[in-house]
């Protein structure tokens, strides 16, 4: 793969925690969260909007033009966009108040996958959530941080990470409704490079797109696990990609602050910004986000 340019600055809203990146195919607008700020937000051409919650809210996909699915602490959400109003789905056991939600996406069968963790990250709190057509099952459980979910372009497979642990597993997936069959496998092992495996998303080529936590960027690594290049990010704390507008050929960047001391916010100002960086000369083109259906 040949040099990528470094992502530039798309929003200079500060995020704590930026999470939840994803692209509203039939609006055409980028949407992402601020965990901790308990906030869902969006560019819409010049206009900066924000959604604000009482509870932490992580990730979401569309359901059609006007609502989405927001995974909240208690609950999955429907949200009616232009009105800012929610109605509760299905409930998201986050051990009253002790969890709260973190990565999540829509799955090729409208089904949503959702992390949830501990407030503290502690040890092995969690747990990896489907809902699926009115069901809601816990497909794993001991997680400390979920984060990496996303499917493959053929659906044959999920993936997954416990960040702590530094391995991206591959779950296999059955093809009528897409549950998990068999035990998970790892796929990417980063613990010899002590990066940390945040967001991912995987391109239409099956190559994988992770965002590391405290390593200045977004790595792109191919079906056999071999690092091909990375895009440059001016945070450390990448934390979540999607791609996006025309041929879905922009990836777009959430990035975090959260746990950066004055020194550290000193020499990187721009923390906590989300960014984007245009990959079409690069051949580089995203799968659609997948529609939620309830």
């Amino acid at each position: 793969m040949s040099e990528l340019p470094q992502a530039q600055v798309f929003d200079r809203r500060i995020c704590d925690l930026g999470e939840g990146a994803f692209w509203h195919p039939e609006r055409r607008q980028f949407f992402w969260f601020d965990i901790t700020g308990r906030r869902l937000m969006s560019r819409d051409q010049d206009d900066n909007q924000h959604w604000q919650f009482e509870q932490p809210v992580s990730a979401a996909g569309w359901i059609d033009a006007d609502t989405l699915l927001i995974a909240a602490s208690d609950h999955l959400l429907h949200f009616d966009i232009a009105k800012g109003t929610t109605t509760p789905i299905a409930p998201l056991d986050c051990a009253a108040g002790r969890l709260r939600p973190n990565d999540g996406r829509a799955d090729p069968w409208g089904g949503f996958w959702i992390g949830t963790m501990g407030h503290g990250a502690e040890p092995q709190a969690g747990a990896i959530w489907r809902y699926y057509r009115g069901e809601m099952r816990r497909l794993f459980d001991k997680i400390t941080i979920p984060n990496a979910i996303c499917f493959a372009p053929d659906a044959g497979f999920a993936c997954f990470t416990d960040t702590p642990g530094r391995i991206v597993y591959r779950q296999r997936l059955e093809a009528t409704q897409g549950w998990p069959i068999g035990d998970p496998e790892p796929w990417l092992d980063l613990r010899a490079a002590a990066r940390n495996p945040d967001g991912v998303v995987l391109d239409a080529q099956g190559r994988l797109w992770l965002a590391e936590w405290g390593s200045h960027r977004v790595a792109i690594y191919d079906r056999q696990a071999q690092f091909l290049g990375a895009v440059a990010v001016g945070a450390p704390h990448a934390s979540c990609p999607a791609f996006g507008g025309d041929n879905l050929s922009v990836l777009h960047i959430t990035t975090a602050r959260q746990g950066m001391d004055t020194e550290a916010l000193s020499k990187a100002p721009e923390a906590g910004m989300t960014y984007a960086v245009d990959l079409s000369a690069h051949a580089c083109h995203g799968q659609a986000e997948h529609q939620v259906i309830l």
